[in-house]
């Protein structure tokens, strides 16, 4: 699990167009540990830090959390697609799922932009 956190909190990095330094800056998070993190060196991260990276790149806590491998209560088992969603376009792989969240954040980005 954590290989896909580390490979969604690069992803989200670079669509807030932040370097690891200003990310270090803006959460108190060493920029090795966050490198680590993206790299997928760090098996555990600790929540507290997730909750933070979510503020920052302004993705859900949750999905952060069910991606390092923790419970989260309401959280499918089939990954973190909304049952709604899920209904809707049917069952997605984990490609399919990374491809989906990147192209959503880069949506949010441009609304934010605006």
């Amino acid at each position: 699990m954590t290989d896909r956190l580390g490979s969604f909190l690069a992803k989200a990095r670079s669509a807030t167009g932040k370097s690891l330094r200003t990310v270090e800056r803006e959460t108190g998070i060493s920029n090795a540990y966050l490198s680590q993190l993206e790299t997928g060196k760090i098996r555990t991260p600790a929540p507290q830090n997730l909750h933070r990276l979510a503020e920052v790149y302004g993705v859900p806590y949750g999905l952060l959390m069910e991606l390092a491998g923790f419970p989260v209560p309401g959280a499918s088992a089939a990954g973190p697609t909304s049952a709604r969603a899920n209904a809707r376009i049917g069952p997605v792989t984990a490609d399919e799922e990374e491809a989906l969240i990147e192209y959503l954040q880069f949506i949010r980005s441009r609304k934010r932009g605006r």
